[in-house]
């Protein structure tokens, strides 16, 4: 199965421009609330007017502006659940599945597997105020799948459970993915669960997709300041390219030869992951490798299960902010120590376009 769009919407002043693909894969649909993240799949799902491109969903055309083609929401293929399950309260658990395909002998053969599937067995009697949440978004999932179902649209189906339940979810997800065999497309606000969940992520912000990429390629090379500022990238840095370097605050940094810029780029945005800096056992006084200078820890913040550290360079270098987990931060005697050697890692250094005249180094 795949899903293929290209389309403009407007929502009142709200414009919105999304392209995206997904086979039969997880694509995260990533950015702050108002990005267009939910308006989206309602265009996907056809409660949205599209106002110019084109949608193909398991091969079908649903919608093509130009040639005057735009199919109803029923005849899409599209499951959809949001973040509230909205069952019938008055129905039980079967029932509420197969609202509107009573009569269908495929959708009952199709609710059969989906109860082992989703481990729903043994609910079908029970009204919505007897189930948990977990179990309530689990009916919400069969019901969107008991029709034929070409493409699985889930917009922060999690948001209203707590954490265990979310976790729960979330690995019942990854489950469903294997086992499904068609594109997903799940939103987020929540940085942690777009890294797990997206095989691929789209980062919105102001209805544009900034980056459509493999998850890994997002979160390691943003391709500009707003996704670096969006998927955590604490360390955005102003540089300048020298040669086969960028230079920030006095540091000339080595960059690997696929991140390099073209020459005469002049000035950059550097960003480096809080978890990616290094605290190197070096003396500070000594000779140094190259990416590395001296810093003081002026700051020590403690997050349960790692340390964010706020460092300043006593001579050439950036002011950088360094996370290093609990057990290296013990075992290095962080606490005890104050003065650092620092690596900026080159293979962890992205460089990216400007955002603007402010930037200087």
């Amino acid at each position: 199965m795949t899903l293929r769009a290209d389309f403009g919407s407007r929502v009142g002043d709200f414009g919105l421009e999304v392209g995206i693909e997904a086979a039969d894969e997880l694509v995260v649909l990533y950015g702050p609330s108002g990005s267009g993240k939910t308006v989206t799949l309602r265009a996907l799902a056809g409660l949205q007017r599209v106002d110019r491109g084109r949608i193909e969903i398991g091969g079908r055309v649903v919608v093509d502006v130009a040639a005057g083609v735009e199919r109803p929401p029923q005849e899409r293929r599209v499951g959809y659940v949001v973040q509230e399950p909205a069952l019938f309260p008055h129905l039980d658990v079967r029932a509420n599945v197969l609202v509107g395909v009573e009569r269908s002998p495929e959708a009952h053969a199709r609710y059969e597997r989906l109860r082992a599937m989703l481990h729903i067995g043994g609910l079908d009697g029970r009204r919505p105020h007897q189930l948990s949440g977990g179990q309530s978004q689990r009916v919400a999932l069969a019901r969107a799948l008991v029709r034929p179902t070409e493409a699985l649209l889930l917009d922060e189906p999690f948001s209203a459970l707590d954490e265990a339940l979310r976790e729960e979810m979330r690995g019942e997800l990854l489950r469903l993915r294997r086992e499904l065999r068609l594109p997903i497309l799940f939103v987020t606000h929540d940085l942690r669960e777009a890294h797990l969940l997206g095989d691929r992520i789209a980062v919105l912000d102001e209805g544009r997709v900034l980056q459509f990429d493999s998850r890994d390629e997002v979160f390691r090379r943003p391709r500009s300041r707003r996704v670096a500022e969006l998927t955590g990238v604490r360390n955005i840095l102003a540089g300048r390219v020298e040669g086969s370097r960028v230079v920030v605050r006095g540091l000339a940094l080595a960059l690997p030869a696929d991140r390099r810029p073209p020459p005469g780029t002049g000035r950059v945005d550097v960003g480096v992951r809080a978890e990616r800096c290094v605290l190197r056992r070096l003396d500070p006084d000594g000779a140094l490798p190259e990416n590395c200078f001296v810093a003081q820890v002026v700051e020590d913040l403690a997050f349960g299960n790692a340390h964010l550290l706020r460092l300043e360079p006593e001579a050439a270098g950036p002011s950088v902010l360094v996370e290093v987990a609990s057990r290296p931060y013990e075992v290095l005697g962080v606490a005890s120590a104050r003065r650092w050697v620092v690596e900026l890692p080159p293979a962890d250094i992205q460089v990216m376009p400007p955002a603007g005249p402010e930037a200087v180094p």
